[in-house]
């Protein structure tokens, strides 16, 4: 079968390619791919090349499909695996492979398993780690956004807290504590808000930072104060001392921070914030590989303040995060800010820092420049009043709109 995909040849050589796939072995899994959401991930990946650590040594040679917050169809099943997958059948895959003995992963890895293709082959690897996931939504891009929510998941339950009166820990964020999310406006802090609000353990209250007016606003209309949990977003840009302001929100300190951004200052000031027995989660991943902050060690010692670094989910995050968007418990829809082909995929994954705004969806079957969803007026009338409908927000009706009217690649 053909199948067009963009593949990485080396640091910032992204080519759109048409390929024959070869015949799927008894091990493996023909699929489509219907959409993929682009990761900042993938542009650490695209300006690394061969240097990052989950990419072969040899991409010139031996390039791969990028690309890994994908849903789609299976179309055929290996012998091996018929009786526990179906063709017909959609499915999500947990990228996070966590194979013991090497850190391949779809999307970083692979000649033929990536989400940035109209079809792939999905390697054994992924079946044999149980990271093939049946997926029962009613839409393929929300499926394409399981994969950042259970990082989300797995950053959450990374947090830990001291049982009273021994040196045992509970494993979460703080029920009814207080919970702070520095630089919170990005599609990975939305997703962290939507889940503070209606995950399984919620805060008293939650505040959001950024430096962004614009950006704080669509946030507090999105997630305002719901489910007897007070919601505050502050903008630090011309803030002297944050670490004041902020103490002031709350009348004292933090029991949970997660940093957004991989800035040493706002790394250091998370640690001032920390309450005693308070846990910093770094989920910002940085593309230095020598970034450091201070962290105050005295309130380590005497405080029990905690520290932890999470870089994606585990396959039980990724089956909590299905069931959260099967049952319509989080909108994952609002982080959804532009549209795109499949062939606008190379340039908008290199461009990403400058583009800004939320996830970037791909709609790997079509053709079609970036969209931004706010300025749709522009582009098409008929998804621009598909659009308005909910407010701008990215939906059911939307992407059946596309799939049948956009231009086949």
């Amino acid at each position: 079968m053909e199948t067009k995909a963009v593949r990485l040849y080396g640091k910032k050589d992204l080519r759109l390619e048409a390929f024959e796939l070869p015949e799927i072995k008894e091990d493996e899994i023909l699929a489509s791919v219907v959409t993929d959401s682009i990761c900042m991930s993938t542009w650490k990946l695209a300006n690394q090349g061969q240097e990052h650590k989950k990419a072969p040594q040899d991409l010139e040679n031996n390039p791969i499909i990028i690309g890994h917050e994908f849903c789609g169809e299976i179309l055929e099943v290996g012998s091996k695996w018929q009786g526990k997958y179906q063709a017909g059948e959609r499915y999500v895959v947990q990228a996070n492979l966590q194979l013991p003995d090497r850190p391949d992963c779809p999307g970083y890895s692979y000649a033929y398993t990536g989400g940035d293709a109209t079809y792939i082959i999905l390697s054994r690897d992924v079946m044999e780690q149980d990271c093939l996931i049946p997926y029962k939504g009613e839409t393929y891009f929300e499926g394409s956004l399981i994969e950042p929510l259970s990082c989300v998941i797995g950053a959450f339950e990374a947090n830990y807290h001291l049982i009273e009166g021994s040196y045992e820990h509970r494993m979460g964020i703080k029920s009814d504590g207080h919970l702070l999310i520095m630089g919170g406006t990005g599609p990975m802090g939305l997703l962290a808000i939507d889940y503070a609000l209606h995950g399984p353990t919620t805060p008293k209250k939650i505040v959001i930072t950024d430096m962004s007016d614009e950006k704080l606003k669509r946030a507090e209309k999105l997630y305002p104060n719901q489910n007897g949990i007070e919601v505050t977003y502050l903008n630090v840009k011309e803030l002297e001392n944050q670490v004041e302001v902020l103490k002031q929100t709350v009348s004292g300190g933090f029991d949970d921070i997660f940093v957004m951004v991989p800035v040493s200052d706002v790394v250091a000031d998370a640690s001032k914030l920390l309450n005693p027995d308070g846990c910093l989660n770094f989920f910002a991943g940085p593309q230095d590989k020598s970034f450091s902050a201070p962290i105050n060690f005295y309130d380590v010692h005497y405080s029990f303040t905690h520290y932890v670094g999470t870089s994606g989910g585990n396959t039980e995050d990724m089956r909590k995060a299905v069931e959260l968007i099967e049952t319509k418990q989080v909108k994952v829809a609002n982080v959804v800010t532009h549209i795109l082909g499949l062939d606008a995929v190379a340039e908008t994954t290199l461009h990403q820092p400058e583009i800004g705004g939320g996830k970037k969806l791909v709609y790997t079957h079509l053709s079609s420049k970036l969209l931004p969803l706010a300025e749709m007026e522009n582009h098409n009338a008929q998804l621009a009043d598909i659009l308005h409908k909910t407010d701008g927000i990215w939906s059911k009706e939307a992407e059946e709109y596309v799939l049948k009217n956009f231009n086949r690649i």
